[in-house]
């Protein structure tokens, strides 16, 4: 067993006393007394190997009794060793030059769940303005599918810059190319330039009523960083931002926004990001509480899955809304019902306690986008069926009385 003790001011704790057992479940546990200001101190770094945790609160499910003094909390953390992904996109990233791989990593080319996140609701709301019995406009699904991707990418850079100090106290990120070093500040930004002007030029392909509310989201882009430092609910912020395509998508289409379905489309949206990013900010529950970054996950705290119900249940009600004014058929709902029932699986088998069931139900969510998009598109073909079947029928009865 090894022990370490602290006497001195580390960071945020006096009197840190630390042990380490089981060479597979690592079990730390950390006294906190005299709890200060929560700064420049992560529980990972200080002892100095990459671990993933789970954290059980003895007194109360809420971030207050942290704030109080000589409170005990157990870790129970598990090896979390850095995982090669074996996806495309981390096969083209680990392919590349040395020298572009950190500006390929800063917008994490190698996990493309992010993109995709962002371009489902963008897909869902492309396909619901196509004309009746049509597909989606495969022009616009390719301009919003880079869009998506550049857009991400440079979420991911801004969000790196604003944190490039705390990064490196988390164990998660602590290897992102800002963190380490392997970019300037200067570098990113100019990195960031470039992202921003292709994302421009894809924008600029659009109908000027769709650029104007496409340039209206970059607020958004930038400030979501921030939120994380101010609210409990940067997760609401993010799925502000996430979901714009839900507005964007319709207005390329029909050159302006039916509100009346866009907005429950877009609400849907927004409580989706919630669910899934406030499952992922679980992973990090224990670092953002030290670094003082707030979360959802936090403000849940063992209440999540109660939270995550209710949003669940506006993200559908917005759904079948959405599908209501826009005379969506029957796979429509058959897909809507799939995510529903998703949603509960996922919410009702969620471990919050977990990183590792927390990291798979946040990836499930890709399935939740592909349905509802699919179902879209096959409601859509099915709209003018009846009425094209029965201009045949009167076709076919005219033919039989000239004859």
């Amino acid at each position: 067993m090894l022990l370490i003790r602290g006497g001195q001011k580390l960071g945020a704790f006096y009197g840190l006393s630390t042990y380490i057992n089981n060479s597979n479940q690592k079990q730390i546990k950390i006294a906190l007394s005299s709890l200060c200001s929560f700064k420049n101190f992560s529980t990972l770094s200080s002892i100095k190997i990459k671990y993933k945790y789970k954290i059980h609160f003895g007194i109360d499910d809420k971030v207050k009794p942290l704030l109080g003094l000589n409170t005990l909390c157990y870790i129970n953390l598990s090896n979390c060793q850095d995982r090669r992904y074996s996806g495309l996109a981390a096969r083209i990233l680990n392919n590349s030059s040395p020298k572009i791989q950190p500006y390929m990593r800063l917008m994490r080319i190698d996990k493309p769940i992010g993109s995709w996140l962002l371009f489902w609701p963008c897909g869902w709301s492309i396909a619901m303005a196509a004309p009746p019995s049509c597909l989606p406009d495969f022009k616009l699904l390719t301009l919003f599918g880079i869009g998506a991707f550049i857009m991400r990418g440079a979420g991911c850079t801004i969000n790196d810059m604003w944190d490039r100090d705390i990064d490196k106290m988390v164990a998660r990120t602590k290897d992102r190319p800002l963190a380490t070093g392997q970019l300037t500040y200067l570098q990113s930004l100019i990195f960031l330039g470039g992202q921003l002007s292709l994302g421009l030029l894809v924008l600029l392909q659009l109908n000027w009523y769709s650029v104007l509310l496409g340039a209206s989201s970059l607020g958004l882009v930038i400030i979501y960083p921030l939120m994380k430092r101010i609210t409990y609910w940067p997760q609401f912020i993010l799925g502000m931002t996430f979901n714009w395509g839900a507005l964007l998508g319709w207005s390329a289409v029909r050159e302006s926004c039916d509100w009346s379905v866009c907005l429950p489309l877009y609400a849907a949206g927004v409580c989706w990001t919630i669910i899934y990013d406030t499952i992922y900010a679980h992973q990090d529950k224990v670092d953002d509480l030290l670094l003082s970054i707030k979360s959802t996950a936090l403000k849940f705290g063992d209440k999540t899955q109660l939270y995550l119900s209710a949003f669940g249940i506006i993200m559908i009600t917005g759904l079948i809304t959405s599908g209501i004014v826009t005379a969506q058929t029957w796979p429509y709902y058959v897909a809507v019902g799939l995510t529903g029932k998703h949603l509960v699986n996922q919410i009702c088998t969620l471990d919050i306690n977990n990183p590792k069931d927390c990291a798979q139900k946040f990836i499930s969510n890709q399935r939740i986008g592909m349905m509802i998009f699919v179902g879209i598109i096959l409601s859509n073909l099915l709209k003018d069926l009846p009425k094209k079947q029965d201009q045949k029928n009167k076709q076919d009865g005219g033919k039989d009385c000239i004859k």
